[in-house]
């Protein structure tokens, strides 16, 4: 059998085989090939790319988010051109700290933000509640789709626009949820609409809603503007309300006492010292010297969410101390008279939570309730239509005519800020706070304002 020579790698004649020389040589192992690749690579790690995309071009950069962990950030364009401007835009932003690579809707962000940032005791129950009323009603049904980068001052300019038109029986249905027999608007068969659109100061209360909503997304890095900001409304006229004469005062508190409403103490407080709803109705007898003639305004009643809730004041300045004049110490002591007398008759139902104005069981009063009774006698004794609220105006007027300095009505509305006194309440000249309170008191008690009968 004739053996067969085995050709080695460098015979040229070796069958099936190419010469050395004629192989194919790998690209990267050339001159040209090193050149190349250092042109590819001129840029540094976690630079970023861009390159075409389905029917344009998309580009990313790497990113540090908010959390710390390096993720791509993508930006997508139909020329490359363009996706170049905003990988340069990127790539600036990326430098000046971290960026989400996700963005949430507004609605999911609300949800959040009401969750975790809208919380006690950072704010009041009453705000978590209004904040909470505003986006349900006002904000996620229009906007709640939007991405939180997408939404421009063109979508919160259309957003205000609608609201100012929008029915708000109709949108919520609150004809609709009478009884059949009580329906009078928007859910008739013949419908007539009520046409009850929001007022412009309850459109300028659901756009600072909105602002804080985006202000939060801003402070936590999701996006980088505010554009509810940037839109500026008119601002609201304020209604001017006529206070009650020095007569009319008089002749409300006389006919509550001569009728032995159960509230004329509470009255009295309200028209004499300014005191608003909720403090005269979360007085506690601990924060009432009836011997010094003295009262201290620590916390107020408000209703939110279905519960009663007693909570501290708004500011500290309403924590000081008040000076009464012998009308208020004169119903105060009644109302204890009559509280004891509630306590002895009711005593196995008697419910002790330490208020000076209680139901006959020692709970406390329904706001509401105080309204109702506020309102009856006004329209039994025909008097100004005004709400209790607007008491606090009477109260300054009354100030005003007896000639009270306005620091001193300041301190006895217990307003913040010197303007809100000037410009919202009103204007007066000189003296102390003690005697000033002693001449409204006198003046509403049917007495002179030296004492004298």
């Amino acid at each position: 059998m004739a053996k067969t020579a085995l050709a080695t790698p460098d015979d040229p004649d070796e069958p099936g085989r190419a010469p050395k020389s004629s192989r194919r040589t790998n690209p990267k192992d050339t001159e040209l090939g090193k050149e190349a690749r250092a042109r590819k690579r001129s840029r540094a790690n976690g630079e970023g790319s861009i390159f075409p995309y389905r029917n344009g071009w998309a580009c990313y950069v790497w990113v540090t988010t908010p959390a710390g962990d390096r993720r791509r950030k993508w930006r997508y364009g139909q020329s490359r051109d363009a996706v170049h401007d905003k990988y340069v835009k990127l790539l600036a932003e990326a430098a000046d700290g971290p960026i989400t690579t996700t963005i949430p809707t507004l609605d999911q962000h609300v949800a959040y933000w009401l969750a975790e940032a809208v919380i006690e005791p950072d704010y009041a129950p009453l705000t978590i509640s209004t904040y909470e009323t505003h986006t349900r009603l006002h904000i996620r049904p229009y906007l709640g789709s939007k991405r939180l980068d997408r939404l421009t001052i063109r979508d919160v300019r259309s957003w205000i626009n609608k609201l100012r038109t929008t029915c708000q029986c109709c949108k919520q249905g609150k004809d609709a949820a009478r009884r059949p027999a009580k329906r009078r608007c928007c859910a008739l068969e013949k419908r007539k609409c009520c046409k009850q659109v929001l007022s412009e100061r309850s459109v300028q209360d659901v756009l600072g809603c909105l602002r804080s909503v985006l202000s939060n997304a801003v402070t936590e890095e999701i996006i980088s503007k505010n554009v509810a900001t940037k839109l500026k409304l008119p601002r609201p006229r304020r209604t001017r309300v006529k206070p009650w004469s020095v007569k009319d005062a008089s002749r409300f508190l006389e006919a509550t006492r001569e009728a032995g409403e159960a509230l004329y103490a509470a009255f009295v407080l309200t028209l004499i010292l300014g005191l608003r709803k909720g403090e005269v109705l979360g007085l506690t007898w601990e924060q009432v010297d009836l011997d010094a003639g003295e009262l201290w305004v620590g916390e107020q009643l408000q209703r939110v969410r279905r519960q009663l809730l007693r909570r501290q004041v708004k500011t500290e300045a309403s924590e000081n101390g008040l000076p009464i004049p012998a009308i208020c110490i004169a119903a105060l002591r009644q109302r204890k008279e009559e509280q004891d007398a509630d306590r002895e008759q009711f005593a196995d139902r008697w419910t002790e939570t330490g208020l000076v104005f209680t139901t006959r069981y020692g709970t406390p009063i329904e706001p509401r309730n105080f309204n109702r009774s506020f309102d009856r006698w006004i329209e039994h004794l025909s008097l100004p239509r005004i709400t209790v609220h607007g008491t606090r105006k009477t109260c300054a007027t009354l100030l005003a005519a007896l000639d009270v300095h306005p620091r001193i009505a300041m301190r006895i509305l217990r307003h913040s800020k010197i303007a809100v006194t000037m410009e919202i309440y009103t204007e007066a000249t000189d003296d102390d706070t003690r005697e000033a309170l002693r001449k409204l008191g006198s003046c509403l008690d049917g007495r002179p304002a030296d004492g004298t009968r």
